[in-house]
């Protein structure tokens, strides 16, 4: 199966910026967005062939996530069941016979880590969540998590130690949810590939490939020897995130 997942910082902008067609031309099985920013019905999506799955923040042009299955699901589930965590409409699960999908935008700590207490708060829960499915059946969990792991996911480390996204903190939450039983399928596959999935929209970064790799698909240790490829579609526009992609033999 082909996934694809990717923050589109604005459904409506990102239409009109190349995302019909990179849709088209990939084919994915399931493809999930990220910070879509907009209520179900203000946007009308015609994908033949796929199931549309929304959840919206109660909050108007705020976050947000969806899915498109070419799969019916047995079961979908928005957000976390915990009532402080799914106001932001940042989670959304597909069950499916063999495994659980689920797609995430994680809570960004933000400038002066304001919300980084808020964030721990989240990564506890978030982790409990895919624990508890992955007790049931795997999980393959994609998303914009707003963290770069380690000092090859960012262009410049020393600079960004300090910074939302780069925290020890947030670190330290990611490594616990892989010691949980996760695997990063891109990192597993290149253990020492520099690529990036986020470029700021200041200072010129995408031009100078001043980026960070904050956009991720994890799965389930045990079907890790599964994973038969995980791309990130760098030459993508349309939005200041690009595509990644996880092909698994599912």
């Amino acid at each position: 199966m082909r996934f694809i997942s990717w923050n589109v910082n604005g459904l409506r902008a990102c239409l009109t910026k190349g995302f019909p067609e990179f849709f088209q031309q990939i084919d994915a099985d399931i493809f999930c967005l990220q910070e879509t920013k907009l209520q179900q019905g203000q946007v009308e999506m015609v994908l033949p062939g796929y199931r549309q799955y929304w959840n919206s923040a109660v909050k108007k042009g705020y976050s947000g996530t969806a899915v498109f299955s070419k799969k019916e699901p047995l079961s979908v589930s928005y957000g976390l069941g915990i009532e402080e965590h799914d106001q932001e409409g940042r989670v959304i699960t597909l069950e499916f016979p063999a495994f659980y999908l689920t797609t995430v935008y994680t809570p960004n700590s933000q400038e002066g880590l304001k919300r980084l207490s808020y964030r721990m708060e989240w990564e506890d829960a978030f982790r409990d969540y895919l624990k508890g499915l992955d007790s049931k059946k795997p999980v393959v969990v994609c998303g914009d998590m707003n963290v770069a792991h380690q000092e090859i996911d960012l262009k410049n480390p020393k600079t960004n130690r300090k910074n939302a996204g780069f925290t020890d903190e947030e670190r330290e939450r990611f490594s616990q949810l892989l010691a949980a039983g996760f695997i990063d399928s891109y990192r597993s596959l290149y253990p020492e590939k520099i690529e990036y999935s986020w470029w700021s929209y200041r200072f010129n970064a995408r031009k100078n490939n001043a980026g960070w790799r904050i956009d991720y698909f994890l799965v389930s240790d045990r079907i890790g020897g599964r994973i038969q490829d995980a791309k990130i579609h760098t030459q993508v526009m349309g939005s200041d995130h690009c595509p990644v992609e996880l092909d698994l033999d599912i």
